[in-house]
């Protein structure tokens, strides 16, 4: 009882307050407030969910609560519940070289590369988006006027689970090899098997010129509704009584398979297209796990809080979108008992 005092003391004293301390949904809007006037006005929507229940939201700079917003690469991580989604309906194992599902990748560099060193950013491809030279870049890809055979001409530059390399095209990847093993596009499947089954009824998630969606991101949702999918995995997959994905899946998705603290400052570990990061927050450490795209769009799923923080933000290519996510989140958890 006295850390919980001493906790809620400390957000209302950061403040600026001198009242009693509020109770916890008053306290976390009123931490939310703090961004109401910022130097960049670029942040959307904050979500906070404890237990399954909506405890605070904010909207920011015109954003409203129906808006459809573009989470870049926290798409990702929606791709990894479909795979594993596609999975428990035994339709793929991860175990399994893309080409078994994807058979005109046979020959090529990514053809013989399992799925799980798909999924864990290690398929071995000279792909990195950190560099612009890179033959599998990101942008090169968008570029090209097909995708599909773009990814098959790029080459191999190391071996396989070896070397993790951040880049857009595996999950790209990820992406066909669901098309091919459900035998519809992706976005279908979506709707079918992960976003009807949770009550989400808007969104878009984009095409590219191949006709493939768009495994590495370019999704668009409501704000509630990207709190909603970090609810249901908070949940070990089962969402208002409802089970979405196995717990086994999410289990093995969120485990950080390689350790990226060296060269990422937001997170420990990764997963799965998921992240994962310890924060000390008042002398306590709170693991966390988080879907994550450019501008500070995040999903923050904290387990030993029962809590999910959802953020969408345009502050595209701007270092400071995942500093000022970063800072929400821990301003939210200090606030929180």
């Amino acid at each position: 009882m006295l850390r919980l005092s001493c906790l809620l003391l400390s957000a209302v004293a950061a403040l600026g307050a001198h009242a009693a301390p509020a109770a916890p949904s008053e306290t976390l809007t009123a931490v939310l407030a703090r961004w109401d006037q910022t130097e960049h006005p670029d942040l959307r929507a904050v979500v906070v969910m404890q237990q399954g229940q909506v405890v605070a939201e904010r909207y920011y700079n015109g954003a409203t609560r129906e808006e459809l917003h573009d989470v870049r690469s926290a798409g990702k991580s929606v791709t990894a519940l479909l795979v594993g989604i596609a999975r428990d309906q035994g339709r793929l194992q991860i175990d399994q070289p893309v080409q078994r599902y994807w058979k005109q990748a046979a020959g090529s560099a990514i053809g013989p590369v399992a799925l799980r060193d798909v999924l864990s950013m290690r398929s071995g491809l000279a792909a990195d988006d950190e560099e612009a030279s890179s033959p599998g870049n990101e942008d090169r890809m968008d570029a090209a006027r097909d995708p599909k055979a773009f990814v098959l001409n790029v080459p191999r530059a190391a071996p396989p689970g070896t070397v993790y390399r951040y880049n857009s095209l595996t999950s790209y990847v990820a992406g066909v090899v669901v098309t091919e093993a459900v035998g519809k596009p992706m976005d279908v499947f979506a709707r079918q098997s992960l976003f009807a089954p949770l009550g989400i009824q808007r969104w878009q998630w984009a095409r590219d010129a191949s006709g493939i969606t768009k495994g590495q991101g370019n999704l668009s949702l409501r704000a509630r509704d990207f709190a909603i999918l970090g609810e249901m995995v908070r949940n070990d997959g089962v969402y208002q009584g409802r089970r979405i994905v196995s717990a086994a899946w999410l289990r093995d998705a969120l485990t950080p398979h390689v350790a990226i603290g060296d060269s990422d400052p937001y997170a420990d570990g990764y997963g799965y297209y998921w992240y994962a990061k310890t924060h000390d927050i008042n002398g306590t450490p709170v693991p966390v796990r988080f879907a994550s795209g450019n501008g500070g769009n995040k999903i923050y799923v904290v387990p030993s809080r029962q809590m999910v923080v959802a953020i969408t933000s345009s502050a595209y290519g701007k270092g400071y979108g995942q500093r000022r996510s970063e800072t929400i989140l821990k301003a939210l958890l200090a606030a929180t008992p």
